[in-house]
């Protein structure tokens, strides 16, 4: 058998977790004897669409054994996956589960899966984390992924299972970018209101958009940087040189680490190519807070930590 070919489609390169998951896939190229292209979407859906039907259309001795996407927009590019199996390459999703799989699955003999992170369960963790250093209740200022993302409704929507009524949730939006979230909180903040809210806690859902909220923080006057900066800081993905690194020097108070899984998939995949074997249809990553929800209830004044056992 001739060396296997894969492309890996992400959604941008300049993004903390998005980086590891080209990290991871490379690796695990190497580690398998594969060939891995990596690919990015700069966030555009239709970026992402055009490319990959572009190399699905390519001449049959060039196009890839395998396509491996984790998807931009609000859809699974189901159009995109009808055309990759139809042309005999497998197809997986990262960190997003969709019904057409079920179909495709049915219909072609050709490998198809996914591969997520459980961003419900994400989402529960960070409200775990909230109700934590929270238990008398308070506000928060949430800077969420894309409207369109079904990650961030995900995650979204498990922030919010079994969060009190006295925790006020203020949202704003960034693009999984430390650049996006900066923008988004700079211009919320030249509001006079939004700087004269009472924020006990900033929730980010990726590592990047927290520490993008930190650098709008920092460039405020003297006293309200102090006021701001002061406040615990959330994020989500932690990724060993990042998010975990941010917290143990201070910059984040707590992250959730989210396995980046484009190298498992890879394997995964060149395991059912090489042997005929069937995956099962959905792999579920489980999300891990860091540090854990009681170290952080650890840090409460005793008062505090006693009312929140209640």
């Amino acid at each position: 058998m001739s060396k296997l070919k894969f492309v890996v489609s992400l959604t941008n390169n300049d993004n903390d977790y998005q980086i590891e998951q080209a990290k991871t896939a490379q690796a695990a190229a190497r580690r398998l004897g594969v060939e891995a292209e990596i690919i990015h979407a700069d966030n555009e859906s239709i970026v992402q669409s055009q490319k990959l039907l572009e190399i699905i259309q390519s001449p049959a001795h060039t196009r890839p054994n395998g396509i491996i996407v984790e998807p931009v927009g609000g859809t699974g590019l189901p159009q995109v996956a009808k055309a990759a199996v139809a042309a005999g390459i497998s197809w997986v999703l990262l960190n997003r589960e969709d019904a057409y799989l079920t179909e495709l699955r049915s219909s072609y003999k050709v490998a198809t899966f996914c591969i997520t992170s459980d961003h419900v369960e994400i989402g529960r963790v960070q409200g775990k984390q909230l109700r934590a250093l929270l238990p008398k209740g308070g506000s928060v200022l949430c800077i969420q992924g894309p409207a369109e993302s079904l990650a961030a409704k995900q995650r979204t929507s498990g922030m919010q299972d079994g969060l009190p009524s006295n925790i006020e949730v203020k949202a704003l939006r960034g693009q999984w970018t430390e650049a996006s979230a900066y923008k988004a909180v700079a211009s919320w903040l030249r509001l006079s209101t939004s700087r004269q809210s009472q924020i006990d806690v900033v929730a980010a859902q990726d590592d990047s958009m927290a520490i993008g909220a930190r650098k709008a923080f920092q460039e405020l006057p003297s006293g309200e940087r102090d006021r701001w900066m002061s406040l615990p800081l959330l994020g989500v993905d932690g990724v060993p040189d990042t998010g975990q690194t941010w917290v143990r020097n201070g910059q984040l108070t707590a992250t959730i680490i989210v396995p980046a899984n484009a190298g498992q998939a890879l394997e995964k995949l060149t395991q059912a190519i090489q042997s005929g074997s069937t995956p099962s249809q959905k792999i579920l990553i489980a999300p891990v807070s860091f540090p854990a929800v009681e170290k952080l209830e650890s840090r409460l004044p005793k008062s505090q930590s006693a009312s929140n056992k209640r």
